[in-house]
């Protein structure tokens, strides 16, 4: 699978996206107008270690809630970020196997290789 999840409205985002230089053949999906199915975050969490570490804990929302005052389950983070978009890390870059989580440069540079290694 080659697949970005992102969103339009994030300039982060797109920079990042431009600056991979990405093959014809990856799909993008804007999670604001295309929403994350449980299939689709199901799939993304079989790739990494945890929902969390799909989870942002940066969110406006995330704040709003008091989220940062409760224990969170596995399954909390699961819902709340098929609640709403805006608790997903992004971009969640899905290349073959291997998922790269979140704008960090470590994270970019490692699926920048990842893409362009062959």
């Amino acid at each position: 699978m080659k697949k970005i999840y992102y969103l339009s409205t994030c300039n982060t985002c797109t920079r990042i996206i431009n600056e991979l230089n990405l093959p014809k053949d990856f799909v993008l999906q804007d999670i604001k107008t295309e929403l994350i199915t449980e299939s689709q975050i199901k799939a993304m969490r079989s790739l990494t270690d945890s929902y969390e570490s799909l989870f942002s804990k940066r969110a406006r929302l995330y704040k709003e809630l008091g989220l940062k005052e409760k224990s969170l389950s596995e399954e909390d983070f699961k819902n709340y970020i098929l609640e709403h978009y805006t608790f997903l890390k992004r971009p969640v870059i899905i290349y073959n196997n291997q998922i790269f989580i979140g704008n960090s440069k470590k994270s970019v540079e490692a699926a920048k290789q990842a893409i362009h290694e062959q």
